[in-house]
C-alpha cells in the first residue's frame, strides 16, 4: 500500500489557509483568572436570551415548517424587508449571509483571481486578510490610523495601481477603531468615482457611535452621488447576537447576482430557523435597542480609557474611540508586541498583537484592545494588570 501524502493531495490554496490568530490566542486565554481584552466579543450581557428562547419556540410552534426548510438563497424575505427599510434601500437589493465573514469569502471568490491588487488599510481586519488570502491576490495597503486611511498615501497607490477593489472600514474600524470624517468620505468616493472602482465598505460597527448621530456611510453618499462600485456589508452580530452568525450584503444587481450564485455553492442558504429569530427579535423596538448597546459600549469605553490614563506609562501610545470597541495601543519603537504578550499572560490579563492585522507584515509594536467584554471593574483591574506588564517593559529598553 502506499502511503498517502495529504500535502501532495491538498490543492494549491490550501496552503494559503492559515489559522486565525485571533482563534489561536482565545485558546491561550481560557485558563482561569485571566482578564482578556483579546477577542472582539460582544458584551453577553446585551444578549436577548429570554426573547430569543420564547421567539424560537413560537416560531417552532407556528412556522416550524417553514424554519427547519430549505429556502431562498436570497434570505427571508421579511428580513430582507427590513434591511431595506433600516439601511434604504430596495429588499431585492439585499442577500442575507452567514455572518459578515461569508459575505467576505463570497466577495473574494468573485472579484479576485490570484496575483489580483486588492487594496486594504493597514491595519485591517485580519477576518478579511484571511477571507482574500484564500484567493491568492497582491495585497496594496494604505496606513490607517484614528481618523481612518491616509488620503493623499491612497491617491499615490491608485495613480500606479487600479485594484479589484478597496475594503475599508471607514465607521470604528477594526483593529484602529478609527472613525473616518465626513470631508474623508467625501474625498476617498470622488477618486473612487474619478477612477470607476469597487469599494467594498464594511460596517459592522455602524451602529456602536458614542456621539449624537451616526455618520452617513460611503454607501450611502454613493448612492446620493448615483455611483454604484459600492458593496455595503452589515451584520446583527454586534447588536444583537454573534452566535446567530445574520449578516447581509448589498450591491449593484449585476453585483448581487454573482454573490447570490456564489453563495448557492457555500452553503446554499443561511439557517432559516435563525434568520426568522432574528426578524422576531428586531422587528419591534430595535431603535430603543440600540440606544442601549450604544450606551453599554460608552459606558466600556470610557471605563477603558479612565483606566488607561492612569495606569498606562506616557511613552506608549493609544486611541480615543468615538465607537465600536476597540482601542488600538502602540509601544514605543524598538519594543515588541509579542513580548508584552508573554508577561501580560504573567500578569492574567490578555490582548491582541498588532501584526496579524498588517496584510503585508509590520505593526509589531502595536496591539489591540477591546473593552467590550468586562465590566468596569474588569476593565480596571485588567488595565492595572497590564500597566504593570508595560512598566517591566519599558525598564528593558
Amino acid at each position: 500500500m502506499k502511503p498517502l501524502s495529504w500535502s501532495e493531495a491538498f490543492g494549491k490554496g490550501a496552503g494559503r489557509i492559515q489559522a486565525s490568530t485571533i482563534r489561536e490566542l482565545l485558546k491561550l486565554t481560557q485558563r482561569p483568572g485571566i482578564l482578556s481584552f483579546a477577542g472582539g466579543l460582544p458584551a453577553p450581557e446585551l444578549f436577548p436570551k429570554e426573547e430569543a428562547a420564547e421567539a424560537a419556540a413560537r416560531i417552532l410552534r407556528e412556522k416550524g415548517e417553514v424554519a427547519l426548510q430549505y429556502s431562498p438563497t436570497e434570505g427571508y424575505a421579511p428580513l430582507r424587508a427590513f434591511v431595506a427599510e433600516w439601511i434604504g434601500v430596495r429588499p431585492e437589493e439585499v442577500l442575507i449571509t452567514t455572518g459578515s465573514q461569508q459575505a467576505l469569502d463570497l466577495v473574494g471568490k468573485v472579484f479576485l483571481d490570484e496575483g489580483s491588487p486588492v487594496l486594504l488599510e493597514a491595519p485591517s481586519y485580519m477576518g478579511a486578510i484571511q477571507a482574500f488570502r484564500l484567493q491568492g491576490p497582491r495585497f496594496l495597503t494604505v496606513p490607517a490610523g484614528e481618523e481612518g486611511p491616509d488620503l493623499d498615501a491612497l491617491e499615490e497607490v491608485l495613480k500606479r495601481e487600479r485594484p479589484r477593489f478597496l475594503y475599508l472600514i471607514p465607521s470604528f474600524q477594526n483593529p484602529t477603531g478609527g472613525l473616518t470624517p465626513l470631508p474623508a468620505r467625501k474625498r476617498l468616493l470622488q477618486m473612487v468615482m474619478e477612477r470607476g472602482l469597487v469599494v467594498v465598505e464594511d460596517d459592522a460597527y455602524r451602529e456602536l457611535y458614542f456621539g449624537e448621530r451616526r455618520l452617513p456611510s460611503l454607501f450611502e453618499l454613493a448612492r446620493e452621488a448615483g455611483y454604484p462600485g459600492v458593496i455595503y456589508l452589515g451584520s446583527f452580530s454586534k447588536v444583537l447576537s454573534p452566535g446567530l452568525r445574520v449578516a447581509f450584503a448589498l450591491a449593484h444587481p449585476e453585483a448581487l447576482q454573482k454573490l447570490v450564485q456564489a453563495k448557492q455553492g457555500a452553503d446554499l442558504h443561511t439557517p432559516m430557523l435563525n434568520q426568522m429569530l432574528v426578524h422576531e427579535l428586531v422587528k419591534e423596538g430595535f431603535p430603543k435597542r440600540l440606544e442601549r448597546v450604544r450606551r453599554v459600549y460608552r459606558e466600556k469605553a470610557q471605563a477603558m480609557l479612565e483606566a488607561l490614563d492612569r495606569e498606562v506609562p506616557k511613552e506608549v501610545r493609544y486611541t480615543r474611540p468615538k465607537g465600536g470597541m476597540f482601542v488600538w495601543m502602540e509601544l514605543p519603537k524598538g519594543l515588541s508586541a509579542e513580548g508584552l504578550f508573554r508577561r501580560a499572560l504573567e500578569e492574567n490579563v490578555a490582548f491582541v498583537p498588532g501584526g496579524p492585522f498588517f496584510a503585508n507584515g509590520g505593526g509589531e509594536n502595536t496591539l489591540r484592545l477591546s473593552y467590550a467584554t468586562l465590566d468596569r471593574e474588569g476593565i480596571a483591574e485588567g488595565v492595572r494588570r497590564l500597566g504593570r506588564a508595560l512598566k517591566g517593559l519599558l525598564t528593558l529598553v
